[in-house]
C-alpha cells in the first residue's frame, strides 16, 4: 500500500521560508513522476512543481526563481523549499506520485 506522508507546513511572515517534505513509502519515487500541489480555499488544486523519472523538473509560473523541488532517493523522500512566500502562497499543499497518489496535506499560511 502506497502511503505518501508531507510535513513541514506551518504559519510564516512574508519573505520567510519553508521546507516541506513528502515521506513516500509502498512505491518508489525515481520511478514516478512526483509533484507538488496546492489548494487555496475556494479555489482548484494547482500544480505547483513536479520532477519527472529523469529528472526533469517543471515549475509553476508564480513560483519560479522562489521554490525548488528536489527528492533524495535513498530516503525515498521528496522536498519542496519554499523562499521569498508570500501571503498568495497560502494553501494546503500536497504531494503526489504519479499524477494519482496523494498524501493527506500539509497547510501553509503567509501573513502580511
Amino acid at each position: 500500500q502506497v502511503h505518501l506522508v508531507e510535513s513541514g507546513g506551518g504559519l510564516v511572515q512574508a519573505g520567510g521560508s519553508l521546507r516541506l517534505f513528502c515521506a513516500v513509502s509502498g512505491t518508489t519515487i525515481s520511478m514516478n513522476v512526483m509533484g507538488w500541489y496546492r489548494q487555496a480555499p475556494g479555489k482548484e488544486r494547482e500544480l505547483v512543481a513536479s520532477i519527472s523519472i529523469g529528472g526533469n523538473i517543471r515549475y509553476a509560473e508564480f513560483v519560479k526563481g522562489r521554490f525548488t523541488i528536489s527528492r533524495d532517493n535513498a530516503k525515498n523522500t521528496v522536498y519542496l523549499q519554499m523562499n521569498s512566500l508570500k501571503p498568495e502562497d497560502t494553501a494546503v499543499y500536497y504531494c503526489a506520485a504519479a499524477f494519482t497518489l496523494w498524501g493527506q496535506g500539509t497547510q501553509v499560511i503567509v501573513s502580511s
